[in-house]
């Protein structure tokens, strides 16, 4: 981390004269008297009360990309009201999928950004010069984290964003139809190789008489999950390589076509089209219908994440035990990513340093800290969201099986780190994700496929 700039007291009365002004212009998210001290604008002030107990009404926004977990966050918002009355947080929600980064830009475009966005890594890396630097906090987060979780708030080498969740993927199986469709115990360890994944696809598919395979066809899944996120990923254990590499992809130096992982991607890929459940209709993308189908059995296996749980998990009629496999890319059983599972901090809260004042500001810090230390906010997140903190001595247990079964690999340190996508241009996930999408339906072919995707990289500056 490099050490933080010293202003010159003429720079730092203009940003306090610049906060003044920003909140009589009513553009920071409600509050208009700024006059107490708090958390400057480069987040290097020491706040003079904090506005828990200022009695001073405060109001802060909170934008939501986690939608699926929306009432979640208001009910914890409501509580949080209860125990500090002059501070009410109020929900900016965004829809499950897509529009939800139009949405910030948009907020952002008209001077009235949210207090707190719940962001991916990489917009939070592209806005980077929007959010407040959190160095007065970091030492407090890596004290309250597991290792390496305040690592992945750190971009262009600021602390922007605190860790609150870690997620991971693979191809989900619904252990009950698996081991029902085999006729006994299912071993995971079997799978780490192309063939051994058809092979098991064919038993399960001539066992159940349908495709037993759900692949959800929306472009995040597709072009973020699995060809970018894996495809990038999996060049190296080396992360640095992995940028190296994609830095080539970008210079036209490297070439995907010629690439054995993305080919062993898309070769596993072809299979999963194969025994696609939604095969008739591939790109329907309906988040609960697919959810549906595989909680309750009627497809076997799902390419998706343990943030499923948020939809599953108070599912009536829903089997109750699940497992993941990895996304096998070759036959060679030790190539890596045949025995590991995709693992990430996918989110992280960054707090306005563009629009809110300082103690707006301040107000946010205490409401995170409550939030992610509190037995309310971690019993929120843990078994209400169904999500996996990754924090030291959490107060709750949480009840997504999924995550249970993707925290084995975790502790055996066979994950894939997928960092790489942090850096990556925000509308990556939606240009790759379509060209996808036009694979899964047959409407162009590999070559297409990567003419598109490389196309698309290299108009990327």
């Amino acid at each position: 981390m490099k050490p933080r700039k010293r202003f010159a007291v003429l720079a730092v009365c203009l940003v306090l004269l610049l906060g003044l002004l920003a909140g009589c212009s009513g553009k920071s998210g409600g509050n208009t008297d700024s006059n107490a001290g708090g958390t400057s604008g480069g987040g290097t002030g020491t706040p003079t009360s904090t506005p828990s107990a200022s009695g001073k009404q405060i109001k802060i926004t909170f934008f939501n990309t986690s939608a699926e977990v929306n009432e979640v966050f208001e009910k914890l918002f409501a509580k949080y009201h209860e125990v500090n009355p002059n501070v009410t947080v109020e929900l900016i929600p965004t829809p499950i999928g897509g529009a939800q980064i139009e949405i910030f830009q948009s907020r952002l475009a008209s001077g009235n950004p949210p207090t707190i966005s719940n962001l991916d890594p990489s917009h939070i890396y592209v806005y980077r010069d929007k959010f407040l630097d959190l160095e007065p906090v970091k030492a407090k987060y890596e004290e309250l984290t597991l290792p390496g979780a305040v690592e992945g708030g750190i971009l262009d080498g600021k602390f922007l964003g605190i860790p609150w969740t870690a997620q991971g993927y693979g191809l989900l199986y619904n252990k009950r139809a698996l081991e029902e469709a085999l006729g006994g115990p299912f071993d995971p360890s079997t799978i780490r190789t192309r063939d051994a994944l058809k092979e098991l696809l064919d038993k399960v598919q001539a066992a159940m008489g349908v495709p037993p395979v759900m692949i959800h066809g929306a472009d995040w899944s597709l072009g973020a999950h699995y060809l970018g996120a894996l495809g990038f990923s999996l060049q190296s254990r080396d992360m640095n390589e992995n940028l190296k590499y994609w830095e080539d992809v970008k210079a036209g130096r490297a070439k995907l076509a010629d690439n054995p992982v993305f080919n062993g991607l898309l070769d596993t890929f072809d299979i999963l089209k194969e025994y696609n459940y939604r095969k008739n209709d591939p790109l329907v993308a309906n988040y609960e219908l697919d959810g549906q189908d595989f909680a309750k059995g009627n497809a076997a296996f799902y390419f998706m994440g343990d943030w499923l749980w948020a939809v599953i998990g108070s599912m009536e009629g829903r089997d109750s035990e699940f497992g993941v496999l990895p996304v096998p890319i070759s036959n060679n059983p030790d190539d890596y990513g045949n025995g590991q599972v995709a693992f990430s901090h996918p989110k992280l809260f960054a707090v306005d340093n563009s629009a809110a004042t300082p103690e707006e500001q301040q107000a946010a810090l205490e409401f995170l800290e409550w939030m992610l230390t509190s037995e309310e906010g971690q019993k929120a997140i843990t078994e209400e969201m169904g999500l996996t903190m990754p924090y030291k001595n959490v107060k709750a247990t949480s009840s997504n099986a999924i995550a249970k079964a993707i925290g084995e690999y975790v502790e055996k340190g066979e994950t894939i780190n997928i960092g790489v996508i942090n850096y990556f241009p925000t509308d990556y996930w939606a240009k790759t994700g379509a060209s996808m999408q036009k694979y899964l339906a047959g409407a162009i072919n590999r070559d297409q496929l990567f003419q598109e995707v490389q196309a698309y990289w290299e108009s990327v500056e």
